[in-house]
């Protein structure tokens, strides 16, 4: 009798079947083969990066696009810029000098008006009134002094001849003086009669331009409104405020005591050029909140592109530099060692140089060592560059050239050619040749055999 046996689990701790240990083997297998491809792929690859590289050849190797500008040796004029504002070198608030009402307004809002020029009228016919009563009674007591004078000569012949006694003389001496000082009072109050009269014709004290008036034909006024009745602004010429820092003080002033000083008024932009002036004024104290100095140029302003409280940069010309080496400003470089140049050299390899830089001045920098006229510098591209690196130099316009246009190169002008034509097909290709769409294959074999 066959003895029959009943299949058990295997025990824990037991080697797993056979089966499963094949399929793990098999995937350790495909694992390893895996990762010895992508080995060999990365390392055929760097093998092809290093066989295109020449042997000792390093980034320097690779020629970069920069753009140089030449050195030059010419007159550079030094100016200091300052922000400020613009104010009216005189504003009057016009009033009436004597009290009364406005019969006519003879200016315009916002017009130009000339020193002496009438802009308003009062009502004259008082002040005229009191004229002629100060008139008329300057004439009543000079005829009194008249009278009192012939009566001085004839108590003078009666004292001669001891007819009088000297008293009496003495007292009409004294009565002609008294007449002579009411005259001269009287004529005074003429002088002012005559004076309010003309009061009464408000004029402008100075050349300028005429704002908001404050009253209207009609109104009443007195040399006491607070308003008065417009301000006048003067306009031509007229002044820059504007400050610069406290260093710069001493140039200005040695600058100053040797003669004017041309100053550029700009628009906030710095775009606009707005006007041209001398500077006039250097205030006698520092800002030490600011550690400024002020300063006031006067302007001439005849087409009134200056106008007051308007916001402006000034630039200030202290003295020209002459015959010193400039370079553009972007060329210059500031690293661990102080500030450089990078110099393409005549085999287009680029030099690290060390320079001294005297000033900036805009677009250019004055430099007083490290660079001689005629040197080539970069000013575009430096970030890709080290010392003794291959470049490709592209010609900037120097700063305050006209950009230069490209200059068009000669092409050969040649006649048109006829258009070739297909060759004429033969009897039989035209019978073989499918009817319908003959352009639509002929393109379409073109365009496979292209």
């Amino acid at each position: 009798m066959a003895e029959t046996r009943s299949e058990q689990p295997p025990a824990p701790g037991s080697p797993p079947p056979e089966p499963a240990r094949r399929r793990r083997t098999w995937i350790w297998i495909w694992l390893t083969v895996a990762v010895v491809a992508l080995l060999g792929v990365f390392l055929l690859r760097r093998g092809k990066g290093a066989a295109n590289q020449q042997p000792g050849a390093g980034a320097q190797a690779r020629v970069v696009p920069v753009g140089v500008s030449v050195a030059e040796k010419r007159d550079v004029p030094i100016w200091v810029e300052g922000l400020g504002n613009v104010t009216s070198l005189a504003t009057v608030t016009v009033r009436a000098r004597v009290s009364g009402q406005i019969v006519s307004i003879a200016f315009q809002e916002g017009g130009r008006v000339k020193q002496g020029e009438l802009l308003v009228q009062l009502d004259p016919r008082p002040f005229r009134i009191a004229l002629q009563q100060a008139e008329a009674t300057t004439q009543r007591d000079a005829a009194t002094l008249k009278n009192a004078e012939r009566d001085l000569a004839r108590y003078t012949e009666l004292s001669n001849q001891k007819l009088i006694a000297p008293q009496q003389l003495d007292q009409q001496r004294a009565l002609v003086d008294q007449s002579r000082a009411t005259v001269a009072l009287d004529q005074s109050v003429v002088n002012n009669a005559r004076l309010n009269l003309q009061f009464a014709s408000v004029t402008s004290p100075i050349d300028g331009i005429a704002g908001v008036r404050a009253v209207d034909v009609g109104n009443l006024v007195s040399p006491t409104d607070a308003n008065g009745i417009v301000v006048l602004t003067q306009m031509d010429p007229i002044a820059v405020l504007f400050t610069l820092p406290q260093d710069d003080l001493p140039r200005v002033a040695e600058a100053f005591s040797k003669g004017a000083l041309t100053v550029e008024a700009w628009d906030r932009g710095g775009v606009g050029k707005l006007g041209t002036g001398r500077l006039t004024v250097i205030d006698n104290q520092v800002n030490a909140g600011t550690a400024t100095i002020r300063l006031k140029a006067e302007f001439p302003n005849p087409d009134l592109r200056l106008w007051p409280s308007l916001f402006v940069k000034a630039r200030m010309q202290l003295q020209t530099r002459e015959g010193v080496v400039v370079v553009p400003t972007p060329a210059i470089q500031r690293g661990p060692n102080g500030v450089f140049v990078y110099v393409v050299g005549p085999d287009s390899t680029v030099a690290v140089r060390s320079v001294q830089v005297d000033t900036f001045q805009g677009p250019v920098a004055i430099v007083t060592q490290g660079v001689q006229p005629g040197d080539r510098v970069v000013v575009d591209g430096q970030n890709q560059l080290r010392a003794g690196a291959k470049v490709d130099p592209r010609p900037v316009n120097p700063p305050g050239a006209p950009a230069q246009p490209p200059v068009p190169q000669a092409v050969e002008q040649r006649p048109p050619q006829p258009a070739a034509q297909p060759p004429a097909a033969s009897p039989r290709q035209q019978r073989l040749q499918p009817q319908g769409r003959p352009g639509q294959q002929g393109g379409a074999r073109e365009a496979s055999a292209q």
